[in-house]
C-alpha cells in the first residue's frame, strides 16, 4: 500500500510517499480501507521527532484519524462487519491506504457526512468531549473559553459547547478567523493581536477553560475564571513552565487538570467512544455540526499539506483525500 512516511525528522520536506506493507490486524481489530485521513498538530510534533509513537505503533507514518470502509474484521470483533462505513481514532499510521484499529475506537459516520468530513471528526471529538465535558464538567448555561477557536480543536469545542447550551468565548489571531468562529456559534470572539482577552472578559467570568497555549496565558486564565472553575490543558505552545500563585488557586478553588489522548489505553478510548455515542451522536447532523474541513490534499501532496499545517494560516481541519 501507499503511505506518507517520515524519512527523517525535520520540516515538511522530510515527508515522502512510499510503498509499505499493509498492516496486520489482530482478533479485536478491524482493517479499514482509508478514504480520507485527518491532519492534526501532533502530526507535526511526530514529524519533528518530538512526539514518539506509542509502543507497537508505526513510528514513521503519522496520522491520528481516518474515515473509510471496513474490509476485514478480526475473529473477536462483534461491533462491526465488512462493508461498514466508519471513522476511527488512531494511535498513528493514518496517512495510508489501509489502517488496522481496535473495534472500540471506531464510530459510525454520522448521517449526511462524507468520508472527508467524517475524517475530521475523531481526534477533535474525542479530545473535546473528554477534556471539556468529562474533565471540565461543562454544563448548560455555563461560560466556556477555548483558545484558538478557529483550529480543529477550537472549532469542535465551540460547536459542542453551544450544543450543550453554554455561552462560548474564544480567542483568535485575525478578524477573518473571528468571523469564522462566530459562524460556528461563538458568542464572544477576541482578536488577541488587538485586545487582551483578560481585560475584555474580566475577572471571575468563566466556568471552564480549554487551553493549548500555556505560558503567560496561565495566570490570565486563573484571573478570568469563576470560583470552582475548571482549567484544562491539552498543550502548551507558549511554554509548559508557568508560575502558580497557590493562594489564588485556593481562594478560587480552581480545578486544574490536563491530559494527553494518544498514549491512553484502548479501554479508556473505548469508554470515551461509548459516552460520545450516547451523549453526543444523537445531536449530530448536518444542521447542528458544521463541517470544518478547510482544504483537502492527495497523499502525494503531503509536503504542501504540512507546510500549510505548520503555518496555521487556515481555519478548521486539513484532510487527505484518498478516494
Amino acid at each position: 500500500m501507499k503511505a506518507v512516511v517520515i524519512t527523517h525528522f525535520g520540516g515538511p520536506e522530510c515527508l515522502a510517499v512510499k510503498e509499505v506493507t499493509e498492516p496486520l490486524y489482530s482478533s479485536h481489530e478491524v482493517l479499514i480501507k482509508v478514504r480520507a485521513a485527518g491532519m492534526n498538530r501532533p502530526d507535526i510534533f511526530q514529524r519533528k521527532g518530538n512526539y514518539a509513537a506509542p509502543e507497537g505503533v508505526s513510528a514513521d507514518i503519522p496520522g491520528l484519524e481516518v474515515a473509510g470502509e471496513i474490509v476485514a474484521v478480526g475473529e473477536s470483533v462483534s461491533e462491526w462487519k465488512i462493508g461498514d462505513r466508519v471513522c476511527a481514532l488512531l494511535s498513528g499510521a493514518g496517512y495510508a491506504q489501509y489502517v488496522a484499529v481496535n473495534q472500540g475506537q471506531c464510530l459510525p459516520i454520522p448521517e449526511g457526512f462524507s468520508y472527508i468530513e467524517a475524517a475530521a471528526l475523531p481526534e477533535t471529538l474525542f479530545t473535546v468531549y473528554h477534556n471539556v465535558f468529562q474533565r471540565g464538567a461543562l454544563m448548560n448555561s455555563q461560560a466556556f473559553l477555548v483558545h484558538g477557536g478557529s483550529g480543529g480543536i477550537g472549532s469542535m469545542a465551540i460547536q459542542l459547547a453551544k450544543l450543550c447550551g453554554a455561552k462560548v468565548y474564544t480567542t483568535v489571531s485575525s478578524d477573518k478567523k473571528a468571523v469564522y468562529c462566530k459562524s460556528l456559534g461563538a458568542d464572544v470572539v477576541i482578536n488577541y493581536n488587538e485586545e487582551d482577552y483578560e481585560v475584555v472578559i474580566g475577572v471571575d467570568q468563566i466556568d471552564v477553560v480549554l487551553d493549548s497555549i500555556g505560558g503567560d496565558y496561565f495566570a490570565k486564565n486563573i484571573q478570568v475564571m469563576k470560583p470552582d472553575g475548571h482549567l484544562v490543558y491539552i498543550n502548551a505552545m507558549k511554554g509548559g513552565k508557568v508560575e502558580l500563585n497557590l493562594f489564588k488557586l485556593m481562594q478560587k478553588r480552581i480545578y486544574l487538570s490536563g491530559s494527553l489522548l494518544r498514549s491512553r489505553p484502548v479501554l479508556f478510548k473505548r469508554t470515551v467512544r461509548d459516552e460520545i455515542m450516547q451523549q453526543i451522536f444523537p445531536l449530530l447532523n448536518k444542521k447542528t455540526l458544521q463541517s470544518n474541513v478547510y482544504r483537502t490534499f492527495r497523499l502525494e501532496e503531503a509536503v504542501a499539506a504540512h507546510q500549510l499545517l505548520d503555518s496555521g494560516d487556515f481555519m478548521g481541519k486539513l484532510v487527505f483525500d484518498l478516494q
